[in-house]
C-alpha cells in the first residue's frame, strides 16, 4: 500500500466570533513550543536552585462541561531519587497520578464550579517542592472558537497522483502531547474547519489526510493559540 504524502501545513486563524490572541503558524521546519509557566518552590531542598528539587508548570484555569482536562506538571530532580506526587483540594471529577502528577478529568454538568486552592507537590524523599495553588473553573459552555485551515496533499510518497482523498481528522487539546479531543471531516474537498466551544487557555492542534482505504498522512506540524 502506497503511503501518501503529508500536508504540506496547518493554518491557525482565529474566528471572528473568537475571542484570544492569534496563535503560532509553524513552518517546515519549526514546531509549536510549550506554554508552560514557571511556579516552582521547595522545602527542604532550598529555593529552588539548579541544584534542587523543583516543580513547575501552568495548568489550565478553565474546562468545558464533557471536555478532557489534562495537565503534566514538569519536575527537576537532579538527585534522580525516586519521586512521589500528592495534592491538596482535588477537584472530585479529576483523578490525580502519585507517580506522575497527572492530573486529569471529564467534568459533567453536576461539577459546574470553581475548584481553588488546588496544590501539587512533588517529594523525592529529601526534600519537597511546591507548585503554587491554583484554580479550575468548569463552565457549562465556552462560545471561543478558532478557524483551521490547510493545504491538502496532492501526490503519493512515490510521486503519484493522489486520487482517493476521503477526508481529515483534527486532533487537539490542552497539552501538546495529550491531543485528546478529534473531528473527522469527511469531505475531502474541504480545506478548513471551526473548532468551537473552546474554554479559556492554550489549545494545540494538529491533523492528518486518509484515502477512502484508511491511510493516513504524516500530522501536520502543531499550531497552538492562547484564548483569554
Amino acid at each position: 500500500m502506497v503511503k501518501f504524502s503529508g500536508l504540506l501545513g496547518l493554518v491557525l486563524v482565529l474566528a471572528l466570533g473568537g475571542c484570544g490572541n492569534d496563535g503560532s503558524m509553524p513552518g517546515a521546519n519549526n514546531s509549536s513550543q510549550s506554554s508552560s509557566g514557571s511556579g516552582s518552590g521547595s522545602g527542604s531542598g532550598g529555593g529552588g536552585s539548579a541544584t534542587s528539587l523543583s516543580i513547575a508548570g501552568s495548568p489550565m484555569s478553565s474546562t468545558v462541561v464533557g471536555m478532557t482536562y489534562i495537565f503534566n506538571p514538569s519536575v527537576q530532580n537532579p538527585d534522580g531519587a525516586q519521586l512521589t506526587f500528592s495534592i491538596q483540594h482535588a477537584p472530585p471529577w479529576a483523578s490525580f497520578s502519585p507517580m506522575t502528577g497527572e492530573l486529569t478529568g471529564v467534568p459533567t454538568a453536576a461539577d459546574v464550579g470553581t475548584y481553588s486552592n488546588i496544590v501539587i507537590e512533588v517529594s523525592n524523599g529529601s526534600s519537597t517542592a511546591t507548585l503554587p495553588a491554583f484554580a479550575i473553573n468548569v463552565t457549562e459552555q465556552a462560545t471561543a472558537s478558532i478557524t483551521l485551515s490547510w493545504q491538502p496533499p496532492t501526490e503519493n510518497t512515490n510521486g503519484t497522483p493522489l486520487t482517493d482523498l476521503a477526508g481529515y481528522i483534527i486532533n487537539y487539546g490542552t497539552s501538546q502531547n495529550h491531543l485528546t479531543e478529534s473531528i473527522h471531516v469527511a469531505t475531502p474537498g474541504v480545506a478548513s474547519y471551526v473548532v468551537s466551544n473552546l474554554s479559556p487557555g492554550t489549545w494545540y492542534f494538529t491533523v492528518v489526510a486518509y484515502t477512502s482505504v484508511g491511510t493516513q498522512s504524516n500530522s501536520s506540524p502543531v499550531v497552538s493559540t492562547t484564548i483569554g
